[in-house]
């Protein structure tokens, strides 16, 4: 019997593209999106989109249950919802710190629980989609880093409970993925800045701008969502896989480097990597 796999966030980007190459391979994937016109969009032979804002109880209780009565087994959770914030610690509104641990952490939490019984049943298993972020938070990174850091925690703690039950628990940690994530959080980081004071703007402003500048740059040289997926399908598919896998050279090198140096000199490191994109006026 065929099985199912439930892939969030997947209206675009790695999610679009990872339940496309599942459906491929032969799985039935639900594919949770958030509009109608995202599931017209995604809609075709082993994808079944389903509405789910994992941020809404009732949306993830109405999974679970269709989950439930499906007489399929479900082989793999896909955690890829997510949303990208960016602004400097002190001038991110709280409003904001909130919504990104909400739709970046909590909410995956949420699914994941009102899953694992069916994973528990079928022998399944939880890929969590992390990020290089979740290893290195850069500048204006505190919110997104800090719930992906979050993130990497939850599943060390998930793995340790559910692996012994017969769930291995896996995280991806991807780099640049030529994806419209990196188009809108630039979006998001530049209407944030907008509102920052005159003294925020004053300490902060070049370094958004660099920061913007370096995220286009890293998304148009990273790999395509389709080569994540081919990753992410490797993770749903080995008969042992990895505690983690990365996706794209430039997570690797990241993530090997915090591993490698020690804080101040990796501080030294990112910073040398951002000053090549600040405005040619700051940094003449």
């Amino acid at each position: 019997m065929q099985k199912l796999i439930v892939v969030t966030g997947a209206s675009t980007g790695m999610g679009a593209a990872t339940a496309r190459e599942l459906a491929r391979r032969g799985f039935h994937v639900l594919a949770g999106v958030r509009r109608d016109t995202d599931a017209d969009a995604i809609r075709t032979t082993g994808i079944e989109p389903v509405i789910l804002d994992i941020t809404d109880a009732e949306q993830v209780a109405a999974i679970a249950a269709g989950v439930g009565d499906d007489p399929r087994t479900v082989h793999a959770l896909v955690n890829n919802a997510g949303i990208q914030v960016n602004a400097p610690v002190e001038a991110l509104p709280m409003a904001q710190w909130r919504r990104v641990f909400e739709v970046n952490l909590f909410g995956h939490v949420a699914v994941t629980q009102a899953l694992l019984p069916a994973l528990l049943h079928g022998g399944g298993r939880v890929i969590n989609i992390s990020s290089i972020g979740g290893k290195a938070a850069m500048p204006t990174y505190g919110a997104y880093a800090g719930a992906k850091f979050a993130l990497e925690a939850v599943s060390d703690a998930l793995r340790r409970e559910v692996t012994p039950l017969g769930v291995p628990v896996v995280v991806v940690e991807p780099g640049g993925v030529r994806t419209e994530m990196a188009a809108r959080g630039v979006a998001t980081a530049n209407h944030l800045a907008a509102a920052m004071t005159p003294e925020q703007d004053a300490r902060y402003g070049s370094m958004v701008q660099a920061i913007n500048t370096l995220m286009q740059t890293g998304t148009a040289s990273g790999v395509t969502a389709d080569a994540a997926a081919r990753v992410i399908a490797k993770a749903v598919t080995a008969r042992r896989p990895r505690t983690r896998y990365t996706i794209g050279r430039d997570a690797a090198l990241v993530i090997g480097l915090t591993r490698l140096l020690p804080d101040r000199m990796l501080d030294r490191v990112i910073a040398a990597n951002l000053r090549r994109h600040y405005p040619k006026a700051v940094t003449g």
